[in-house]
This record gives C-alpha cells, sequence and structure tokens, in this order.
C-alpha cells in the first residue's frame, strides 16, 4: 500500500495531495507503524498543554490554588470559547490573584468556527463568548502557568517569554517526556505568546505514550482530568471532544495548531503523532480517523466520528463537486 496521504478529489481524479507524516510508538519507543518521516521536525503548538500543564501539578500550584479536574481539563484544553469554558478560567484566574490583563494570550474567533465540524443545517453552539483574552482557546493554559509563577514567588510579568522561569521549567518536562535532551529541542513562539517547542515526531509520539500509562502521579492526575472531562479539552462539534467521548478512557486526543495531533492510547500502552505537513488542520482530522481505524479502532458504525473521517468539495452553490478523503495506509512494524 502507499503512505498515508490526504486527497481533495474534483471530478474523478485528485486535485490536490496532502502528505502525512505519522508514527506510533510503545512506551518504552518502539515504532508500532508509521507512514512518511518519522523524525519530521513538528512544533507540538498546542499540542504540548498537557505537558505545560504538568509543572504546575507536580510543584504544587495546582494544590495551592485548589485547581479543580474541570479547571486542569481546561488548562490542557483548545477550547470553543464556550461559557463554561471561560467560567472556569476566570474562576481559577481570581484564585491566583491576576486579572485578565495579566493573560498574555490575545483575542480571537472561537474555534468552533474554524475547527467546528457541523453537520447540514446544524448551528454553531449557542453560547460562545465574545472575542477576549479569557475567551481565547490557550485561557486555561495561560492561567496555570501564571499560578506556577505566583505558587514559586516568580515574576508575572513576562511569565510567557523563553527565559523566563514558567517557561525554562515547561522545557524541562518537554524534554524529559520526549527523552530528549533540552538542547536537542527547537524553539519558536506560539500562537499563544507562549514557547512553542520542536521536536523530532517520533519522540512527540514517545511523550504520548508515556503520559498514557505513566504512574507519575502529576501526570495521572492530568490525565485523569482530560479522560473525565473531554468536553472541556476542546467542546461541542470538535474531534478531540468528540473521539474522547466515543472511546472513554481509550483516546486521549490534542490538537495542535497547523495539522497536528497528540494521541496517547493509554489501554494498548500507545502513542501516536501525526503532522499533516502543509499544515491543512481539516486533512490533520481526516488523518486521525484513518490511523485509528487502521489501528483497529471501529469507527464505522460511529455516527459522531463520521463527520470527522471526509470531508465535502463544495462549490459556491454549496453542492458537492468532490471530496476530502484519506489514500494509503500505515506500515506496521
Amino acid at each position: 500500500m502507499p503512505p498515508l496521504t490526504i486527497e481533495s478529489t474534483r471530478g474523478e481524479g485528485a486535485e490536490s495531495v496532502h502528505r502525512v507524516s505519522a508514527v506510533v510508538v510503545d512506551a518504552k519507543g518502539a515504532v508500532v507503524a508509521h507512514s512518511g518521516d518519522i523524525e519530521f521536525p513538528t512544533f507540538l503548538r498546542s499540542a504540548a498543554k498537557p505537558f505545560q500543564a504538568i509543572p504546575a501539578v507536580a510543584d504544587g500550584a495546582a494544590d495551592q490554588f485548589a485547581v479543580t479536574p474541570e479547571e486542569l481539563a481546561v488548562a490542557c484544553a483548545s477550547h470553543n470559547s464556550e461559557r463554561r469554558h471561560v467560567a472556569l478560567a476566570r474562576a481559577l484566574l481570581a484564585r491566583v490573584g491576576c486579572t485578565e490583563q495579566d493573560l498574555a494570550c490575545g483575542p480571537h474567533r472561537s474555534l468552533a468556527i474554524d475547527l467546528g465540524v457541523r453537520l447540514p443545517g446544524e448551528p454553531l453552539p449557542g453560547d460562545l463568548e465574545a472575542p477576549g483574552r479569557l475567551a481565547s482557546n490557550c485561557s486555561g493554559k495561560h492561567t496555570l502557568m501564571l499560578a506556577l509563577a505566583r505558587a514559586q514567588g516568580w515574576p508575572v510579568a513576562g511569565y510567557n517569554r523563553p527565559d523566563h522561569p514558567v517557561q525554562q521549567r515547561i522545557r524541562e518536562e518537554v524534554a524529559r517526556w520526549s527523552g530528549l535532551d533540552q538542547a536537542a529541542i527547537r524553539e519558536g513562539s506560539d500562537g499563544c505568546g507562549v514557547v512553542s517547542f520542536c521536536l523530532p515526531l517520533r519522540a512527540m509520539a514517545l511523550a504520548f505514550g508515556r503520559f498514557g500509562v505513566s504512574d507519575d502521579a502529576a501526570a495521572a492526575r492530568v490525565r485523569a482530568a482530560m479522560l473525565a472531562h473531554p468536553e472541556l479539552v476542546a467542546g461541542r462539534q470538535r474531534l478531540c471532544t468528540t473521539v474522547m467521548q466515543v472511546y472513554p478512557g481509550q483516546v486521549i486526543a490534542k490538537v495542535g495548531a497547523d495539522g497536528v495531533y497528540g494521541v496517547a492510547l493509554p489501554q494498548r500502552g500507545l502513542g501516536l503523532a501525526l503532522k499533516v505537513e502543509d499544515g491543512d488542520n481539516r486533512s490533520a482530522m481526516v488523518a486521525l480517523i484513518a490511523i485509528l481505524t487502521q489501528l483497529g479502532f471501529d469507527t464505522d458504525p460511529r455516527d459522531q466520528l463520521a463527520r470527522f473521517a471526509s470531508f465535502p468539495v463544495l462549490d459556491t452553490r454549496g453542492e458537492t463537486i468532490g471530496t476530502l478523503r484519506a489514500r494509503g495506509s500505515l506500515t506496521f512494524a
């Protein structure tokens, strides 16, 4: 079989092709399945959020500020800016003793518009907050970073900068889970203003594989929060939430911008990382469903996931003239 790709058809044939690099590893790093370049340099973007949350739990900030499982799930989220998401971030921000102006993230429209997948005639969620820093999809993450700074007595100002102790502490954590030396981790700035880490795809998969099965107390607490509250990890009409609801306890999925997903499969002891090389986010959704299907997850009869498995290509009249669909296969070791 050819490697996994996502193709956009027009008429009888493919008009464009999105290359996918993906790798599945066990918790020791052995490759189970792959397609494309397993060492593809990949910025985790928001897929890093579980690992960005762990230091606040491990170092006592979560206990000091009585962070609830729901708030911890929102800290790991790229959320829809639904009222419940924003309310949880707002409550924690107040307990930390900070205000919205302390958040380094900027405003943007709801991810329900850009990453949500609606069926024909299905409206947007009706409870979306207006754009603002607290309504940023990253507001929970930023609030937990502020909690870590407060608990450690570090300055609040500049907590998002690479030289701030908060970001240095998170870099240590990313290195620990990925099995890399810190010097081997490239950095850039994420869309929300904090550090974004660039790893070989296989190291990213290893981090998620370890996260899914580790008995490390802080990681287990973060993992439990995400599994218990998938509706807070993304929101209605979003793939991360839906796949975790369809396979409770079996899948922990975390989207990253520009065609990235990091996934832990706790019951199988596996980690998965994928990158659509041209950064197409819809193609990444199709790729994730295709990979889960090839790993033996029975997605075909699950109408909740069917909306993410392929997408119609529409003309200006709203008529279907093609399909965005998966082609090819993983190679199994």
